[in-house]
């Protein structure tokens, strides 16, 4: 009986292997952050080492992305990460939500929520491990933008509204 379930157990890993989802490729700079905010060097290295693989359209797949399971919990991760901040689509967005994303970067920052600690197991991209001062750089620069936003525009325009919110 336990030799039965092993061989429907293997069977269906093997067929499983055959259905992916779709890759986050979505190509396109249009509305891209940089397109509309400042970004240094230093800032950009961060984003790029830690951010752009789950929040934009640039990911880069490690090899273990082809397994399934696998691809299906990091598609769902990219996806649900897209949602919150997508730095490729991010100038498309109000005003106000705008400025929201900048205080949630700043927020996950300040209390070392981001990135996942899971994007570092198994030694896979350890310059996503960030050092307090490269912490520091992305607060201090997501506070500059939202100080910018507030200086720009009318303190009403920075109100969400219900539909906004995510």
């Amino acid at each position: 009986m336990l030799k039965k379930i092993l061989i429907a157990l293997g069977i269906v890993f093997v067929l499983i292997q055959f259905i992916h989802p779709v890759k986050n490729d979505e190509g396109g700079v249009r509305y891209a952050i940089y397109t509309k905010y400042p970004i240094s060097q230093e800032v950009s290295a961060v984003l790029k080492s830690a951010c752009l693989d789950c929040h934009s359209n640039l990911t880069r797949y490690p090899w273990y992305y082809k397994v399934q399971p696998v691809t299906w919990f990091m598609a769902n991760h990219i996806k649900e990460a897209n949602k919150q901040v997508n730095f490729m689509h991010f100038s498309n967005c109000s005003i106000a939500e705008q400025y929201h994303k900048f205080e949630k970067i700043a927020e996950v920052m300040e209390n070392k929520e981001m990135p996942l600690s899971s994007y570092t197991w198994f030694g896979q991209h350890p310059d996503a491990k960030l050092t307090d001062v490269q912490r520091k750089t992305l607060i201090d620069w997501a506070e500059a933008q939202m100080t910018m936003i507030e200086t720009t525009y009318p303190a009403d325009s920075l109100v969400q509204v219900k539909s906004e919110k995510r």
